[in-house]
């Protein structure tokens, strides 16, 4: 099958390529799908510069995939050859097939690309959503909320009744605005700009972004426990809640499904690009400032 492909770290541009591999297979408690759209995450991009250690064997990067099953492993129930799933992908979802270890029925309403790109950030907005356990009516900031994880994460706030506070940029305020959030832009000031827009104070804060807002969302909240990052891992020292992952992701996922079924989440594709360009989807990843999500097509 055709695959992107790493055999060393470095830049994305250099070190990946498109080549012929063997097809992956469907093992226990596993399915495999002909890939339709693979998101792109920043932990892709991460892993292929080194940043999570060395590689010296061919590797296929990607996690986010969605496509239909054609192959069913031992003990799976629930789902059949030609469902459209979508999920994460073990072993690799910049390719033509890709094995997924966890997945939801894709809605039918949905695009593959959507659901492609919805699979870390729904999760993780879910998750980090479930940590903080706010209840409707409570006020939560998203430190970058126009990011990928961002984008979600206000959606699903707002579906849980919560109003939302967004940071982003100064070309992202309406598009902030558009999905429900009261924005505001990052950056040095942010707590004096945030009360202001609640002078009662927030009950939560999560950050998204890693660029050293735990501290401000320490102190509007109160308590360092009422703060989770995604990006920050030295904020556990503060008594942050850090989370990067865990058990649990498949009824995660099944809920996102569920918001994409009742339209509560839209997810913008910001680009579009070829396995052969999949360097180039990583690079624009890692510059930053990307609306929404991109996407790998095989």
């Amino acid at each position: 099958m055709r695959a992107a492909v790493y055999s060393r770290t470095g830049e994305p541009t250099e070190v990946l390529s498109v080549a012929d591999v063997e097809e992956p297979h469907a093992g226990a408690g596993q399915v495999r799908v002909a890939v339709r759209a693979a998101g792109v995450n920043p932990i892709d991009w991460k892993i292929v510069t080194g940043m999570m250690g060395e590689r010296d064997r061919p590797t296929v990067p990607g996690v986010d995939a969605a496509g239909v099953v054609d192959e069913v492993g031992e003990g799976v129930t629930g789902v059949r050859v030609g469902d459209a799933v979508f999920g994460q992908a073990t072993g690799g979802a910049a390719a033509e097939y890709a094995v997924l270890s966890v997945w939801a029925a894709k809605p039918e309403g949905a695009s593959f690309e959507v659901a492609g790109g919805l699979v870390v950030p729904g999760e993780t907005a879910v998750r980090v959503l479930d940590l903080l356990g706010l209840s409707s009516g409570q006020t939560v900031v998203v430190d970058g909320a126009s990011g990928g994880v961002g984008v979600v994460t206000v959606q699903v706030a707002r579906s849980r009744g919560l109003r939302v506070i967004g940071t982003a940029g100064e070309a992202n305020q309406e598009f902030l605005r558009s999905l429900g959030a009261e924005p505001t832009v990052y950056g040095p000031g942010l707590a004096d700009r945030v009360r202001a827009l609640a002078p009662d104070g927030v009950d939560g804060g999560i950050d998204t972004a890693g660029r050293g807002s735990v501290h401000d969302l320490i102190a509007l909240t109160g308590d360092p426990a009422k703060v989770v990052t995604i990006a920050d891992f030295s904020a556990k020292e503060l008594g942050v809640q850090v989370t990067s992952g865990g058990g649990g992701q498949g009824p995660r996922l099944e809920q996102v499904a569920e918001l994409l079924a009742g339209g509560r989440i839209e997810l913008p594709i910001a680009g579009r690009y070829p396995l052969e360009r999949t360097g180039e989807a990583y690079e624009e990843s890692r510059a930053g400032h990307v609306r929404g999500k991109l996407i790998l097509l095989p």
